[in-house]
């Protein structure tokens, strides 16, 4: 059976629209509690972010939940993988965090994390799907779910950040600005940082439940890179709106990505020797991170799109350290999912152990220009079993040699292929990229 509502990253949409309204969410919360009962009863956690749809879904999941028979505990805001790593040390049934990321407060979804705090499986996944299409009916009264607020759930989390580091680390003698979007971590992020001696400036700490994300977090570092210089200090830290995410700015205001921290984290995993197996990126990632890596006999694997895929390839090969560009950064070896917080830490442990700065350590990555172009096609696409396509890919590639690479990948969610090209030459990445583009719209625009 395909999935109707899961994908790859839970369930998303617009509030108001599609699937996601408050009666949808209801009986979604009624499907997972039948799923996930054991007997007449069970445990789930459920966060959120600082969105104002939130309170509404909330609610409804509640309601759902109830109606099956299970408990919730109810979290308030709290960043995504806050929310995993409680349901695994609460030994709750499942956790499920109301969220849409990095994207604008108009839009909301739901995350899911199993018992372990890891994704949920496809098989748990189609069995909620299935429950889906029954009749919603309730348990009887005295077995309803009941629900409760849980007030120390920062600290708790607070704690376990700090956990992630040697108890030697002092970040005191920094200055760092922490950027938290007006998100999930608004109330986490600056506390982690300032506990462990470094002087904090706020900023995205102010959510009114319209202004997540909006202009501010990872997705929007300009204002970080204003006040970093502004207060001249040491480095930034931005977070997305659930806190999964992190992107980083050097005091000279210059971005530093999620492939550059990568490859930082991993280099210094690989000085205290504690580096385990392969280092997992994705299609995405520059090719400057691969080249980096493998210069330091680090070797380098790439999954598909999507921190799943990254997960996945983690999860087969037994090793510890992936992430993509955006900052989805998630080191196993501390924690069961991808965390901005943790993330940004291993990095400040990199910056102190080695004595020199964000700016210093990322320069041993040498970025290779990358160009990417959307086109927008009709229907279908199949990019492999076109002779045209694959002729312009090869001479493409035979252009680069083996210091470049080409990828045409169909969007997940429009009716797009996005074309990529990466090489050493900027002129000629822009040129092929632009003559790609032009015999794919040929090829597919209809």
């Amino acid at each position: 059976m395909d999935k109707k509502y899961f994908g790859t990253d839970g369930i998303r949409g617009t509030v108001g629209e599609g699937v996601i309204n408050p009666e949808f969410i209801l009986k979604l919360g009624w499907a997972v509690g039948r799923v996930l009962a054991k007997g007449d009863s069970g445990k789930v956690l459920i966060g959120k972010d600082t969105r104002i749809s939130g309170y509404m879904f909330e609610s409804a999941l509640e309601a759902g939940l109830a109606a099956a028979g299970i408990d919730s505990f109810l979290l308030g805001p709290m960043p995504t993988p806050a929310i995993a790593y409680l349901t695994r040390t609460f030994h709750a049934d499942a956790g499920i965090v109301i969220s849409a990321s990095h994207n604008p407060y108009q839009d909301n979804g739901l995350k899911f994390f199993s018992s372990q705090g890891t994704k949920l499986s496809d098989e748990i996944e189609l069995a909620i799907e299935a429950e889906m299409e029954k009749d919603m009916q309730c348990v009887d009264s005295a077995k309803l779910g009941k629900a409760e607020r849980m007030g120390d759930a920062a600290g708790r989390y607070i704690e376990f950040c700090k956990s992630t580091v040697p108890s030697t680390l002092s970040l005191k003698g920094m200055t760092i600005v922490v950027d938290c979007a007006h998100g999930a971590t608004y109330h986490i992020g600056p506390s982690v940082f300032s506990e462990l001696g470094a002087e904090v400036i706020a900023i995205g700490i102010e959510p009114d439940g319209l202004n997540i994300n909006e202009k501010v977090g990872s997705t929007h570092p300009a204002k970080l890179q204003r006040t970093v210089l502004k207060h001249s200090a040491d480095l930034g830290i931005a977070l997305d709106g659930d806190g999964d995410r992190l992107i980083m700015v050097d005091h000279k205001g210059e971005i530093v990505d999620g492939d550059e921290l990568l490859y930082i984290i991993a280099r210094s995993r690989l000085s205290e020797g504690c580096l385990q197996g392969a280092v997992v990126g994705t299609l995405m990632s520059n090719l400057g991170l691969e080249v980096a890596l493998q210069r330091d006999g680090i070797d380098f694997k790439r999954a598909k799109v999507g921190d799943r895929y990254v997960m996945e390839v983690l999860t087969n090969g037994n090793w510890s350290l992936g992430g993509e560009s955006s900052g989805h950064i998630i080191c196993l070896d501390r924690t069961s999912t991808g965390d901005g917080i943790v993330a940004a830490l291993q990095v400040l442990c990199a910056v102190n152990h080695s004595k020199l700065s964000l700016h210093k350590l990322k320069s041993g990555m040498r970025k290779f220009p990358q160009r990417m172009e959307n086109v927008r096609v009709s229907g279908k696409v199949d990019i492999e079993g076109s002779e045209v396509i694959q002729q312009a890919v090869r001479a493409a590639e035979d252009e680069l040699g083996n210091r470049g690479r080409v990828l045409l990948r169909p969007s997940g969610t429009e009716p797009l292929v996005r074309v990529m090209v990466e090489g050493e030459d900027a002129a000629q990445v822009t040129q092929l990229t632009q003559n790609l583009a032009q015999v794919v719209k040929k090829a597919f625009s209809g």
